[in-house]
């Protein structure tokens, strides 16, 4: 949090720009630029206020937590399919897109060694590069930063929980048309859902009852296809929550899958506390296979998270933890916990082999 500004503060200059953002654009804004206000906006969205936000406990300050600050074992059981792509790509190169605390990057430079010459964070928040310096602190001669995708990458490139924060669009189904949904200003509270016409419709649009609401990922899809274009040979492995498409538009999930999270609790109402709190969505699988594959990649895996990494040499990784790290790690694979939520999607483009992460469980056919 920057010197001198409260939680209150932030939130109520944050809402104020969005409000500038509003009436500029004629009174009403798509939520997808409401997102990217709350979250991006520079000093003040959520990434951008310097926050804390990434942690383990609520006591830190912190309001979720990601699978490398849950367990380190996390990142060595990736390492192994990474060393297996950098070897299959004759590369040493890894990318990784939203470090978030640097934990994932710490985990994989040290799990993986001489293997990795260079090590590029693409990251927009410039709170967060500062803790990926510390994070990477002994590894500094090999990481660098940047602002924006690079024109051409050779490599492989690394997403954990990167996609699901990517600003989306909401639509809304009345009963008789899908709307979209959008924000305008409001009485007694600065912002409200209202609706206007729109072309826009989910992949599978039947069934859904009246007052159903879904999220269509443009950005996320965009984000697919201009990492198709840059990667010149290599290997792209995304980890997420989120769904194939048939799970995804089912009409039994009519709210959709928008959430927030702040202090480890979640809510449903991204127009309260905007800055305050995270604003995520579940991932639209199906879609991205479809888009990289479209753009000229191969869809060369996809699986749980839980079947990804004991393919990995997780449960190997296990037998030699002690008792509290065991029951860390074991988080990562529970049903319950994010073993089942979370998917791994994998690409690759201009070099052909299996990837070890998929060698049991492969489940491309449910895409």
């Amino acid at each position: 949090m920057h010197e001198g500004l409260d939680d209150s503060s932030v939130s109520a200059a944050l809402a104020r720009l969005i409000g500038v953002a509003i009436d500029r654009a004629g009174g009403w804004i798509p939520f997808s630029r409401f997102m990217a206000l709350a979250l991006y906006a520079p000093g003040l969205g959520y990434y951008a206020s310097g926050r804390t936000i990434v942690g383990r406990m609520p006591a830190s300050g912190s309001d979720f937590v990601t699978a490398p600050e849950l367990s380190p074992l996390f990142g060595r059981a990736l390492a192994r399919q990474v060393a297996q792509a950098l070897e299959a790509s004759g590369s040493d190169e890894v990318w990784e897109f939203g470090a978030g605390s640097g934990a994932l990057a710490a985990g994989l430079l040290a799990a993986l060694g001489n293997r990795v010459r260079h090590y590029s964070i693409v990251e927009l928040s410039a709170p967060l590069r500062e803790r990926q310096r510390e994070a990477t602190r002994a590894f500094a001669d090999r990481v660098r930063w940047l602002d924006a995708l690079p024109e051409s990458m050779s490599g492989v490139i690394v997403g954990n929980e990167v996609l699901d924060a990517m600003p989306v669009d909401l639509v809304h189904f009345d009963g008789a048309t899908w709307q979209a949904r959008g924000v305008v200003r409001a009485e007694g509270r600065a912002f409200a859902w209202a609706d206007r016409p729109t072309t826009a419709r989910p992949p599978l649009a039947e069934g859904f009852p009246a007052g159903s609401t879904t999220e269509l990922h443009a950005q996320a899809l965009a984000f697919v296809a201009t990492l198709a274009d840059r990667l010149a040979r290599g290997a792209i492995f995304l980890v997420d929550y989120g769904f194939p498409e048939a799970e995804y538009y089912h009409p039994q999930r009519s709210g959709g899958t928008l959430m927030c999270h702040r202090g480890h609790r979640a809510d449903t109402d991204p127009l309260v506390d905007v800055g305050l709190k995270d604003v995520t969505t579940h991932v639209d699988f199906s879609a991205l296979a479809v888009t990289g594959q479209d753009a000229g990649l191969d869809v060369v895996g996809y699986t749980s998270q839980a079947r990804f990494l004991l393919n990995c040499g997780l449960g190997d990784l296990l037998a030699e933890a002690g008792p509290a790290a065991r029951s860390d790690a074991l988080k990562l694979i529970h049903e319950h916990e994010m073993g089942e939520l979370f998917k791994v999607l994998a690409f690759a483009k201009g070099t052909t082999f299996a990837p070890i992460g998929f060698a049991a469980g492969d489940r491309r056919h449910r895409l």
